[in-house]
């Protein structure tokens, strides 16, 4: 049999007036459905467990709930408003979740999933930023300068997107050109290009 968490119990009695009834009967459903699950606390907020791994969560919110199957994605769900945490989307009231039947299925469904051991897609990579196009004549200029040129490879790709921006945006040649300047001096005093806000 599965165990309930008193933590949980705790959670649940802080959740706003809307939240409670919502919150106490998703996990009715989930221990009357899933008797082997057992709660605990994580990353402030309750999660059932089944058979040693992450079942399913749910969640109480200032003006909303979620609920989310840990192998949501792989499950069919149709949520009635998606912009929230979790396969259901935003829960104010017992109205918002799908029939008791579905839940039950669903849950069913996420059981036997765990049982064959299947498992999430993992996220795709985003792919790298592109190498930060520094112009030449920027560089040129820099480079007169070996403080300026020191701090500036020195300066995390960031910072360095800084100075060149605020030189490439310049409207017109004369302030393309002090702009230019005032960073070679701020450079060689080891300033990155908002150096004045750092410290406010």
């Amino acid at each position: 049999m599965g165990t309930r968490d008193p933590r949980v119990d705790a959670y649940i009695a802080k959740s706003a007036d809307f939240a409670q009834p919502i919150l106490k009967h998703l996990r009715e459903l989930v221990h009357k459905t899933c008797p082997d699950t057992s709660e605990t606390i994580k990353w402030s907020m309750p999660f059932v467990e089944y058979k040693g791994g992450v079942f399913c969560n749910f969640a109480s919110f200032k003006q909303h709930c979620a609920f989310g199957f840990w192998l949501g994605p792989l499950l069919e769900v149709e949520a009635k408003n998606t912009k929230a945490m979790g396969d259901f989307g935003r829960l104010t009231a017992l109205s918002d979740l799908p029939p008791d039947k579905e839940i039950v299925r669903l849950l069913k469904e996420a059981m036997k999933l765990h049982d064959s051991g299947a498992k999430v897609p993992a996220r795709e990579k985003k792919a790298d930023k592109p190498p930060l196009e520094v112009p030449p004549a920027f560089l040129a200029a820099v480079k007169k300068n070996k403080k300026a040129l020191a701090t500036f490879v020195g300066f995390p790709p960031s910072k360095q997107k800084e100075y060149v921006e605020w030189y490439v945006e310049a409207k017109t040649e004369a302030t393309r050109d002090k702009r230019l300047a005032q960073a070679i001096e701020w450079m060689a005093e080891g300033k990155s290009r908002h150096w004045k806000y750092q410290n406010c």
